[in-house]
């Protein structure tokens, strides 16, 4: 994670940043690193969590709010109803597609409210990869999800300090610290087009070990000459 927020100059002294907590291993390493590295280096920021519920029963934002609140985390709880949009019969696009949309707007206005210059998201090494084959199979372009990105003109910028780090290695690390598992109440959380990527790629990294992370170094070995036009 330092070598990515380092790399690409994620954080500097003196940002405010929105971290967007989902409930999942990936934001919580996110927040626990960020937080944590607060006290061993030069440069100081600040960081605001923020949950966008969802709308679905059974959602986990009391106990996510007390867990944050045992860690030291300032969190504000967006209650939406943008899960229920998504899978309703109004919604034409799919369902993750119109609730991410919704929810990331809803945190670019969060971040505006509270004057920050940053939005960190929890998007691991396995998120770009699995992106680029979705973008690929479903909205034939060959493109991902890229580790800082700006918006409006540079008054935002999106990083994903996560973006070098294995999946396997987080739910290891999230382990480790024993970090609370909430369970996902969304109807569409293990029967995704995203899942059915994961479930394909994983069978590709057992039948060769090399695999992802050739695809990864890809993305940073693109030869435009060889694309067509």
């Amino acid at each position: 994670m330092g070598k990515a927020l380092h790399r690409y100059d994620m954080v500097t002294d003196g940002d405010r940043i929105v971290v967007g907590l989902s409930g999942g291993k990936d934001s919580l390493t996110m927040m626990f690193v960020l937080h944590e590295r607060l006290a061993r280096i030069p440069i100081k920021y600040k960081l605001f969590a923020v949950y966008i519920d969802p709308g679905f029963d059974g959602g986990f934002s009391r106990p996510l709010k007390s867990y944050c609140e045992k860690m030291g985390y300032q969190l504000r709880i967006e209650y939406t109803d943008y899960g229920l949009l998504g899978h309703s019969s109004q919604n034409r696009e799919n369902p993750c597609f119109l609730c991410s949309r919704l929810r990331r707007k809803r945190l670019f206005e969060i971040a505006d409210e509270f004057g920050c210059n940053k939005v960190a998201l929890g998007h691991n090494k396995d998120d770009i990869i699995e992106t680029l084959f979705l973008n690929m199979f479903y909205s034939g372009e060959i493109s991902t999800m890229v580790p800082a990105q700006s918006f409006f003109q540079g008054r935002l910028t999106v990083i994903r300090p996560l973006a070098f780090v294995d999946e396997a290695k987080i739910r290891s690390f999230a382990d480790d610290n024993n970090f609370p598992d909430f369970e996902n109440p969304c109807p569409s959380a293990k029967v995704s087009k995203r899942q059915e990527i994961k479930t394909f790629l994983n069978q590709l990294y057992h039948s060769n070990k090399k695999i992802k992370g050739n695809i990864f170094n890809s993305l940073h070995r693109v030869k435009t000459d060889y694309l067509l036009k």
